[in-house]
């Protein structure tokens, strides 16, 4: 009797991929020989969004597209960390083989001296800079309770994960795991306490930052 045949597995199915890319000449000629070899859709109907160019473009798109499919970042640009290493041929294969990583934007919401309100969502950071030739002095707490009566400094900010390698790290903060849902609380150029270096808390946390001496040290 002869063995039964062995049915092949289906293939799996090419994934929907939109290109996007950065104005650079590296980037765009990355997105032709991707565009030439998997085709292109709008990315309101892809899979995936497949953004080509550096950190800065990957951010942008992950803020044009926060509520859109997946963003897979492949580096044509100079620093990369939050990208992937360009290769064009074999996409698919890559794609479905990666690990999916939820990044934890910071929700801001800031009050002017003169009560104007403004909200906004942060990938990488928040940050809190003096405006004028006098340090600043802020007063910080962390769900309510006040943790820093006063700080002198430059500025302060709070970094999710994905920012944690950007501003976050040369005001020499912690550098954080992607996916883990923590904040980096960092002082920028802290004149007094000077040996305090930042915590690093929960994401869930709510920081307020309050300016002292406002209209002395804007």
């Amino acid at each position: 009797m002869a063995p039964p045949k062995q049915s092949k597995p289906a293939a799996k199915a090419t994934p929907k991929i939109a290109f996007v890319a950065d104005a650079t000449p590296a980037a765009r000629a990355a997105k032709r020989d991707c565009v030439r070899a998997y085709g292109n859709v709008p990315a309101a109907r892809a899979d995936v969004i497949v953004a080509l160019g550096g950190d800065g473009f990957m951010l942008h798109t992950l803020h044009e597209h926060i509520d859109g499919a997946p963003i897979f970042g492949m580096n044509v640009g100079t620093v990369g960390f939050l990208m992937n290493e360009y290769r064009w041929k074999g996409l698919p294969e890559r794609l479905a083989r990666t690990v999916i990583v939820k990044l934890h934007p910071l929700r801001m919401q800031a009050r002017t001296k003169s009560g104007r309100k403004h909200v906004a969502l942060a990938i990488n950071e928040v940050s809190l800079l003096r405006a004028s030739g006098q340090m600043a002095k802020l007063r910080i707490s962390v769900d309510g309770v006040e943790r820093l009566r006063e700080l002198a400094c430059d500025g302060a900010l709070a970094s999710t994960t994905a920012g944690s390698t950007a501003y976050n790290l040369s005001a020499h903060g912690p550098i954080l795991p992607l996916g883990s849902r923590l904040i980096a609380l960092t002082p920028i150029s802290a004149h007094r306490p000077r040996h305090w270096r930042g915590a690093i808390l929960p994401a869930d946390a709510t920081i307020r930052f309050e300016t002292l001496e406002a209209a002395k040290r804007p």
